[in-house]
């Protein structure tokens, strides 16, 4: 415990992985059997990948997008959902499902975009995506087949950095949810609160080894709601 969470606590920000959504049926990179261990991520999470086989990228965001789809929001995403109401709350998430959003969460800042978006490579328009894309699909906008999932792949730049140090710099409390604290930018948010002055919290399933000032673990459906609760008590 860190004391008194509530009372005190005028800015938090929260950052979720995909240990939040993972009680919805939508695997992490760690799972022997998910999704992603059947790919490359080399072929199918780099700009590289996509311009050798936009057909294979599609395929496989096309099958994670009917995966999000087929899932609903856990009572973490609920829990974090009514947390987002509170003022002086940012929720930032690395996950690129919908499942925040669709739990009522307000704001929500998806820094490696959103599967639920469309892309253009072209002239970087965006637009709602729809349940398939494929190669052949034209931009909206500028008519050339160059559409692309508004996801972050490996090697780009996370969307909303500068806003989200901002957050980070301004900080009373950093929290971490269900994520492994190994993958950059967002891994060193919590060395970048620190120094702000922020306290720190990290709830997971397992400890991360990160630096933060306590560590709470278990599932989310569990941790999270039981910690949101004592925000909104200032317990």
């Amino acid at each position: 415990m860190l004391g008194n969470w509530g009372r005190d606590m005028v800015n938090i920000v929260v950052l979720s992985g995909a240990g939040l959504s993972a009680e919805s049926g939508l695997g992490t990179f760690r799972d022997v059997d998910g999704l992603w261990t059947r790919y490359d991520l080399a072929q199918v999470a780099t700009p590289e990948g996509f311009a050798r086989d936009p057909a294979l990228v599609h395929d496989f965001y096309n099958a994670r997008r009917a995966n999000m789809a087929d899932a609903a929001p856990n009572a973490a995403h609920v829990a974090l959902a009514q947390l987002s109401l509170m003022p002086g709350v940012a929720l930032v998430t690395q996950n690129i499902d919908d499942l925040l959003d669709r739990a009522g969460a307000t704001d929500v800042i998806h820094m490696h975009g959103a599967l639920s978006r469309a892309l253009c490579a072209a002239c970087d328009a965006r637009w709602d995506a729809p349940a398939v894309m494929t190669a052949k699909d034209a931009c909206p906008a500028c008519g050339v087949a160059a559409t692309r999932p508004d996801v972050v792949w490996f090697g780009e730049m996370p969307y909303a950095m500068a806003r989200i140090e901002d957050l980070l710099a301004r900080a009373d409390l950093f929290v971490s949810i269900g994520t492994s604290g190994t993958v950059y930018p967002a891994a060193g948010f919590v060395d970048l609160a620190r120094r702000a002055g922020a306290r720190t919290l990290e709830l997971n399933l397992e400890a991360s080894g990160g630096a933060f000032d306590a560590v709470r673990t278990g599932p989310a459906t569990e941790v999270v709601p039981g910690w949101v609760a004592e925000i909104a008590t200032g317990v």
